[in-house]
Formats: structure tokens, C-alpha cells, sequence
């Protein structure tokens, strides 16, 4: 990934903003060409592993292990417009362009074809995006004979980690009142526009 040192988020940032995100694109090599499935992200408490799991029927996982993949994880996006650059009225060689905060994970992929290891990541995957709720839902509040019909059509996915590589592009190559006014505009836009807004920061 293209990155200017300016917009480059150090691992720690990268890997809070990948549990921010909490999912993202999974891609891998085949021979026809690459395939990818989009799918729920745990990061290991050492950061060295990644966890998933997609469904069976997904021919994803099929002869993925040991291959090389590519982990897409998109936390914000937006258009910035160049009429909310106050600098242009003096400066107008402006354009358009766009803000966002993304990462790239790099790894192997381990194939878990096992209904043991598959339900406890499922157990632990619920567990973490539940955490934060006040009455949190757990696996073990379904019946187990449904729980174990679950568990059959899921196949669990993870990746040794090799690298990650975050960024935030956010307007910081702007002049000051620039990047103030697009972080104002964009705090009253649309939901997607609110949420670039809020990665800017407090002025």
C-alpha cells in the first residue's frame, strides 16, 4: 500500500483501528485468479495470529492452506471536495480527492477443518464483539444441538500474521483552515462523512 510518511499509522494504531473495524476482506491466490470472502477479524493477543471462520459452502477455504493472503480492513472513507478548502480562493489549483483510514495485513493462511477448534474461535469471536454490550448474547444461550448444526456448516480460518500496514489519510497534507473546514463539513454530512469527521479529530 501506497503511503506517504504523513499518513502512515504506526502498528499499535493500525492494530486498534483493525479491532475498530472488526472485519474485512480476505484475499487469496487461485489458479483461476484471486478470491476473497469478507469476514470477521480476531486479533490475537500477541498479534502474530488472526482468527476467522466462513461457511462451508464457501470455496474460499478449499486448498487455502498455506497460501499467501491479503486481509483488506476498511475503518472510514469519504470524498473531500475541494470547495471546503478556504485556502482555494487565494489558491485555486485545488482538486477533489479522498479521505479515508484503512489497513493491509499480510500472512498465511492455516485451514481449521475441526468442529473443536471451530466452535471455541466462534465462542471467542462472539465473546469479543459482545464484550462491550451491557446484557452481552453467548453461544451458549442457543440450544447446543442448533449450535452444533452451526458449527458443521463453518469451516475456521486463520492467519499467521507477516505484516500490517496502516493509514490514515485525513487531510493532513491541507493547510490548517483547510483541514479545519473539511473536518466542520464533514461532521454535518451523512453518516460515512460523520465518521471520517470523527477519525480527524477535535480542532
Amino acid at each position: 500500500m501506497y503511503t506517504l510518511p504523513s499518513f502512515k499509522l504506526d502498528d499499535d494504531d493500525a492494530w486498534s483501528m483493525v479491532n475498530e473495524a472488526g472485519a474485512g476482506f480476505y484475499v487469496r491466490p487461485r489458479t483461476s485468479g484471486l478470491l476473497s470472502v469478507f469476514a470477521p477479524i480476531v486479533v490475537g493477543d500477541d498479534r502474530r495470529t488472526i482468527s476467522t471462520h466462513v461457511a462451508r459452502a464457501n470455496d474460499w477455504w478449499r486448498d487455502a492452506d498455506g497460501d499467501e493472503v491479503l486481509v483488506l480492513v476498511l475503518a472510514a472513507s469519504t470524498y473531500v471536495s475541494p470547495r471546503h478548502y478556504p485556502s482555494r480562493l487565494t489558491s485555486p489549483e485545488v482538486v477533489p480527492t479522498w479521505n479515508y483510514v484503512a489497513a493491509e495485513i499480510r500472512g498465511t493462511v492455516r485451514v481449521h477443518d475441526d468442529a473443536t477448534w471451530t466452535r471455541t474461535q466462534a465462542e471467542g469471536q462472539t465473546e469479543h464483539f459482545e464484550s462491550s454490550a451491557e446484557a452481552p448474547w453467548h453461544v451458549r444461550d442457543a440450544p447446543d444441538e442448533f449450535i452444533e448444526r452451526q458449527v458443521r456448516a463453518i469451516v475456521g480460518v486463520s492467519v499467521v500474521v507477516t505484516s500490517i500496514e496502516g493509514k490514515a489519510k485525513l487531510s493532513q497534507n491541507r493547510p490548517e483552515v483547510d483541514h479545519h473546514e473539511v473536518r466542520r463539513a464533514l461532521a454535518e454530512g451523512s453518516l460515512t462523512e460523520r465518521e471520517v469527521a470523527r477519525w480527524m479529530g477535535d480542532d
